[in-house]
């Protein structure tokens, strides 16, 4: 069943971080006499304690645990109780940010969970996952808590518990300095420190106070290591040593020892304000911040994209709320030219204040430096750990999850009966890319092959979840399977496991078919963009739900994590309109699905499905409207998808990406409103109000991509009328957007024999379409076309070039028709192609029946063409000509 482990579920996690007030009451009241207990302070720096031993587990979470006084001595819960007495500013710069806590397992099959609770109750810290030992921090501990120990899932063992107050010591000066040919090693009493230059403008930093220079992460993380740079030199500078490479200087200073990044030009990139500070298990950077020093990355960090003035926490979470950073990675980029990455599983925390203090917990520096503006450093960061992976096109159509088999919330089913909820997607006329038809918690599967053949009828692929592992991967593979979702139960420890588990899954699907792996998981680490699609876990439904993915996902898109998302109307709970609004604008990001069978309606009373059409109209029209639109703007994304294979650069982004030069950008008000791609702005509805204020539009012309209006940028639009069909939709000018052709349904069944392009003509702007099969790998060797379109409004004539198409693949067209939808314009008298004018037509039904022709739509200014079918292996041009006689 869904909810069979509580404590490992998605569902249990989120509801035990989110149900605080229920904690501090009844689950925890006042502690019994016999609970342990120790203060931290000047004069004790450390304190242990032993649990007794336990006989079996509670498979709960805190909530599971009886109160002190009904267990004294912990006989079913372990407890202890920390005061930490520090002075004030203690943890303003400690590596570690709080007093580190953590629980030894006796046994290794044993699992303990862990908790802290401040004096009010109030849940501030907590570890559960498989790991051993389990360990999590006090952030900045000052006061009384209560560390609550839960045995989940033990055989007669026992734990040691350690909390301890962390103390710091810094470099001195430098003591020697030597090297050359791109490596430097550099020491300041026991702390050793070497520099490596790398290939495109990297730059390597490695520091252990105890001169022990280690790798954890191994090749896990970073797989290959980046060549070599050898030309540098270094000079002596009086004050520091310079190392020049390319048009930076590396600046080691000597008293103490610091270091600092400058251009060849004297202008500072990163400069150190203090010596690297290290701690009992710890080290931290701080580096000097600029007067508008701008910071985003940080992996997928929910309910922000951009960090100046916030503390990012960086590490394995289960808080699938705003807050929460349960995929985040230890990587940031700065507008000042910079991005950083640590090669590191430790947890991390980065204090983007002045100055930015970003720490690991682990004692030692092991960090890659890029330089260039933020797209350039996310492309060396990706380049680094990993591309983004190419998904196949079924993988950016909407997916459907259930669980189907034993224990099922809604009554005992079959797997096979999956097939009636694929059959319900066909009905509907909404496209249906997928369905993952079991969940691992006590829902197997059966009659495998005959679901995935049941499944491809209706053009959708068959796909799986996993709790403990992928032993049979070879064999469902065989049976179809082509979608992997990796649940907390197995990659739950986040960090290499998970990153491990990922390239697993992948792999799997590749090594046993022709098609490219497509996986899902909850929580990862940096490189996981190469391998996986990051969801944001399970949340219950809100407006405030929907309001905060909106900067989660855009963020994500800084640190190269190109498939971010959530399910479509939360897993928990289901409200018609709730629905709609958060499917409208998930429409415009890459990868969506529903998770079914766990929801319930608002009251909380009455079970409810998460199919799109559920809620009757007129939300089943409006739904079916933005499915087949995403449908239709598959060609766009899945171009996009190409290009994020090149550039580490995702669909969703902020608007900060595109506009860093609009201040705006970096707004309230432009934090709830995202790029799809560069083309499409979209600013979500996320209240119940059928007007949507503060649109920031950047510089440029933006057309209305429902009435056709034009606003001129930078501007903020109030008042916008958004009832519930309506999406805020707004397209750039000079915008060139494929599309599949109306009525699409699936990228199976789709006419190959004509593409439609949306124009919206300013200027002169330029267009390259990717295409490929589709599904399988072959594209990795080549087999890929592109198609470049140029638009020239210039006056009274619009020319649109249509290329070639370059490259072959298996199931490229010959030839194909095209239709032009081109906004923004008046009548044309003319168009005209090679082979002629084209005819004028009365109407677009009349377009539509037309072999060729063109009509003028004098309500919306909008001009259709439709040519006749043109090889693709020769270009041709179109011009609209509104002048002469």
């Amino acid at each position: 069943m869904r909810l069979h482990r509580p404590r490992l579920r998605r569902a249990a996690l989120a509801a035990a971080l989110t149900s605080l007030a229920a904690l501090a009451g009844p689950a925890l009241p006042a502690h019994a006499a016999t609970t342990p207990s120790a203060v931290l302070d000047r004069d004790h720096q450390s304190a242990t304690w032993q649990s007794p031993q336990y006989a079996k587990g509670t498979l709960g979470d805190a909530t599971s645990c009886p109160g002190a006084d009904q267990d004294p001595g912990g006989a079913v819960c372990g407890r202890f109780d920390v005061t930490v007495n520090v002075p004030a500013g203690y943890w303003d710069d400690n590596p570690e940010g709080g007093v580190p806590v953590s629980v030894q397992w006796q046994n290794p099959t044993d699992d303990f969970d862990l908790y802290v609770f401040d004096a009010a109750g109030k849940q501030v810290a907590s570890s559960a996952g498989t790991a051993d030992p389990e360990a999590t921090v006090i952030p900045k501990a000052s006061g009384t808590y209560h560390v609550l120990v839960v045995p989940y899932d033990v055989h007669g063992g026992s734990f040691t518990g350690r909390v301890y107050l962390p103390q710091t010591s810094d470099a001195g000066d430098l003591t020697s300095f030597s090297g050359g040919q791109g490596s430097y090693d550099i020491a300041a009493g026991t702390l050793r420190a070497k520099v490596d230059f790398l290939a495109d403008d990297q730059l390597r930093l490695r520091a252990a106070p105890d001169g022990v220079l280690t790798d954890p992460a191994g090749s896990t993380i970073v797989r290959t290591q980046p060549q070599p740079r050898r030309d540098t030199s270094s000079f002596d500078a009086g004050d520091y040593y310079g190392i020049r490479a390319g048009d930076t200087v590396l600046r080691v200073y000597k008293h103490p020892l610091r270091f600092g990044l400058y251009h060849a030009d004297g202008t500072a990139i990163w400069q150190e304000d203090a010596p690297l500070r290290w701690s009992t298990s710890g080290l931290r950077q701080s580096l000097r911040r600029g007067a508008d020093e701008q910071f985003f990355g940080g992996g997928e960090q929910n309910g922000s994209f951009s960090h100046r003035d916030h503390t990012v926490h960086v590490a394995n979470s289960f808080d699938w709320n705003e807050g929460g950073y349960n995929n985040s990675q230890p990587f940031y980029v700065s507008t000042a030219g910079y991005g950083v990455f640590r090669n590191t599983f430790a947890p991390g925390i980065y204090d983007f204040g002045s100055p930015v203090r970003t720490g690991q917990q682990e004692r030692r520096l092991d960090a890659y430096y890029f330089t260039g503006d933020v797209k350039s450093v996310i492309g060396r960061y990706t380049a680094l750990v990993g591309k983004p992976f190419m998904p196949p096109v079924y993988g950016l159509e909407p997916g459907d999850s259930d669980c189907y088999l034993h224990n099922a919330n809604r009554g005992e089913r079959h797997t096979l009966d999956a097939l009636k909820i694929a059959d319900g997607y066909v009905q509907q006329q909404m496209p249906l890319g997928w369905m993952l038809v079991n969940d691992g918690y006590g829902c197997g599967y059966e009659n495998l092959p005959q679901t995935g053949t049941g499944l491809r009828k209706d053009h959708a692929q068959l796909g799986l979840w996993t709790q403990n592992g992928l032993p049979n991967q070879a064999a469902e593979v065989k049976a179809g399977v082509r979608v992997r979702k990796l649940d907390v139960a197995w990659v739950g420890n986040g960090y290499d496991f998970a990153l491990n588990a990922c390239d697993q899954a992948k792999a799997g699907i590749e090594d046993n078919s022709d098609a490219r792996g497509f996986v899902w998981l909850p929580v990862s680490w940096a490189g996981a963009q190469r391998c996986g699609v990051l969801w944001s876990g399970d949340q219950s439904l809100s407006w405030d739900y929907i309001r905060w993915q909106i900067p989660t996902y855009a963020g994500a898109t800084m640190s190269g994590i190109a498939y971010d998302t959530g399910d479509v109307g939360s897993i928990f709970r289901r409200d018609p309109k709730m629905y709609t609004r958060d499917l409208q604008w998930k429409a415009f990001i890459p990868t969506i699905m529903t998770m079914d069978g766990w929801a319930k309606d608002m009251t909380g009373k009455q079970q409810r499905d998460q199919q799109p059409w559920l809620d009757g109209e007129p939300y089943t029209s409006i739904n079916r409207k933005y499915l087949q639109l995403k449908e239709r703007l598959l060609p766009y994304m899945y171009t996009l998808s190409a290009e994020a294979t090149r550039t580490g650069i995702g669909a969703v982004r902020p608007l900060a990406l595109e506009y860093p030069d609009d201040p705006a950008a970096l707004g309230p008000d432009a934090k709830y409103e995202f790029l799809a791609g560069p083309d499409f702005l979209v600013a979500p509805v996320y209240s119940d109000t059928a007007v949507r204020n503060g649109i920031h539009l950047p510089a440029g012309t933006w057309t209305d991509y429902w009435t056709g209006r034009t606003y001129q940028g930078p501007t903020t639009i109030d008042n916008y009328s958004a009832p519930l069909d309506t999406l805020p939709l707004f397209v750039r000018g000079g915008a060139i957007v494929p599309m599949w052709p109306k009525g699409t349904l699936s990228w199976e069944t789709r006419d190959r024999g004509e593409l439609d392009y949306d124009l919206y003509p300013q200027g002169d702007s330029s267009y390259t379409l990717y295409e490929d099969d589709g599904v399988t790998r072959q594209y990795a060797g080549g087999s890929a076309a592109t198609q470049r379109v140029d638009v020239h409004a210039n006056g009274a004539v619009t020319t649109v070039d249509v290329g070639a198409s370059e490259g072959s693949y298996s199931g490229k067209p010959e030839a194909r028709s095209y239709r032009f939808t081109v906004h923004g314009q008046a009548a044309p008298r003319l168009v005209v192609t090679q082979g002629g004018p084209l005819p004028k037509l009365g109407s677009a039904a009349a377009l539509d029946a037309a072999g060729s022709g063109w009509f003028h739509d004098d309500a919306t200014g909008v001009t259709e063409v439709k040519t006749p079918r043109m090889s693709t292996d020769r270009g041709f041009a179109l011009h609209l000509i509104r002048g002469g006689h």
